[in-house]
């Protein structure tokens, strides 16, 4: 069994005095236990003891719907900032419980502060990765944009060493790409997140660090999308060249005698090359709600990404609206069309016009609809829904004979197959006996008529 010291990238491990201990002073006892992620203080009390506003108390209970009237009639800065005992607002606590339809609803607020550190310096995203709440982690770095990921607590850990700490890989992950700092330390020891994970024998964390600097940069197919596996045709002619007696006796041997493991599959192998097919955007196979702002631009690894609404700023409507991509099954380039030219090569039958795009030839409805789905829809390109007749066979569909069930305990006879071959001939002659008789009544048939008429 393969040991930790056989690897070089990973070295020996904590040592005797550096082990880190769960108990005692040590720099790592808050983020290894559960006291910063669950407070031992009750949640429910304000810092001078009185009883919390209903906004927290609708944060605290997963209420969505009391909160979303809450801040539909106002609120104001005192009921937005309010602390509990811990220093946790409303927020901290829908992330610390995974609570993401409160983190949606509170996206938005005002005077709300995603930033704001509890007494032990944690904010949001780092309750929230050190819990491990991926979908709550993935909202807050895309949806709010005055977010700080290099904040540091008390200690000077990052929401990623936080991550790394507790072995929440996906979060890692999730933080890097956003342009999480890889080299920030923290003021005790002074190690980044890697070391972090290489002290507390988090390799599988490990293992995803060296992966994303292997290929830092993500992958987007838009307007490069090519559909055949590039190694495809090498293996091919791999496999069909001409191989020596030798080659084609070990292969045998090796087929016969060898072991075929489970192992993990390649990188760039064929699997990797299903998946960019079935989630790439401009996949035949599949037709994405979503499409990206930024096609050009992909999530890179220690590169600042801009959240949404900050993205929505910066482009023009219009601009938004010619950029998303069309999505068509057939490889023709649509082209440019406005909603009144759809109608006018629609079907002269109004009733079949109720997709959304005849609605758009209504001025009203047409200001609601992006131009790219005004053009082509991928399954009706006329823009008309056809007329679909739905008929009834004519025959009854036959049944299918119940088998026999088997007697298990009575012996069957066998078929022997002379006797078959023996019943095969009695039908033949009997089919031929009746062709024969067949051909006199006609012959007979035939020469009464040619008599009469005479």
């Amino acid at each position: 069994m393969a040991r930790a010291a056989a690897d070089p990238h990973l070295g020996s491990g904590p040592g005797e005095d550096e082990e880190v201990s769960l108990k005692g002073d040590s720099d790592s006892d808050s983020i290894l236990s559960d006291d910063s992620v669950l407070p031992d203080r009750p949640l429910s009390l304000r810092a001078n003891g009185a009883p919390p506003s209903r906004m927290y108390q609708a944060c605290a209970r997963n209420d969505p719907l009391s909160l979303m009237r809450l801040l539909e009639r106002g609120v104001s800065r005192e009921d937005v900032m309010e602390v509990d005992a811990n220093g946790w607002s409303g927020l901290m606590v829908a992330c610390c419980k995974g609570y993401i339809d409160i983190v949606h609803a509170l996206h938005g607020c005002p005077f709300l502060d995603v930033n704001l550190q509890d007494k032990e310096g944690n904010t949001a995203l780092m309750i929230a990765s050190q819990a491990g709440h991926v979908n709550t982690v993935m909202y807050l770095l895309n949806y709010y944009p005055e977010l700080d990921i290099e904040v540091k607590d008390m200690r000077g850990f990052t929401a990623l060493i936080k991550a790394t700490i507790t072995g929440r890989d996906d979060i890692v992950a999730a933080l890097v790409m956003a342009g999480a700092n890889l080299h920030a330390t923290d003021s005790t020891k002074g190690k980044c997140a890697q070391e972090w994970a290489l002290k507390t024998g988090r390799y599988e964390t490990l293992n995803r660090f060296r992966r994303l600097n292997l290929r830092p940069k993500a992958e987007q197919f838009c307007e490069n999308f090519v559909p055949e596996w590039p190694d495809l045709k090498e293996r091919v002619a791999r496999a069909m060249a001409e191989r020596s007696p030798t080659q084609k006796l070990t292969q045998s041997l090796i087929n016969k005698f060898g072991f075929r493991l489970p192992h993990d599959p390649k990188d760039n192998g064929v699997m990797d090359h299903m998946v960019r097919i079935m989630t790439s955007i401009h996949s035949p196979l599949v037709t994405t709600g979503c499409r990206p702002l930024c096609p050009t631009s992909p999530p890179q690894a220690g590169k600042k990404r801009l959240a949404v609404p900050d993205l929505v700023k910066k482009h023009n409507k219009k601009d938004l609206e010619m950029m998303t991509v069309c999505h068509t099954i057939s490889q023709m380039t649509p082209s440019i069309q406005s909603a009144e030219s759809i109608v006018t090569k629609c079907c002269a039958n109004g009733d079949r016009r109720g997709s959304m795009l005849s609605m758009a030839s209504d001025k009203v409805t047409s200001a609601f609809i992006p131009r790219s789905m005004a053009r082509r829809n991928s399954i009706f390109p006329s823009g008309c829904i056809p007329n679909i007749s739905v008929s009834r066979p004519v025959e009854n569909t036959p049944k299918k004979k119940k088998k026999k069930k088997k007697d298990k305990r009575l012996l069957e006879p066998p078929n022997w197959k002379y006797k078959e071959e023996r019943e095969e001939r009695k039908r033949e002659e009997k089919k031929k006996k009746e062709e024969a008789e067949r051909q006199k009544k006609e012959q007979s048939k035939q020469k009464e008529s040619n008599k009469s008429k005479k």
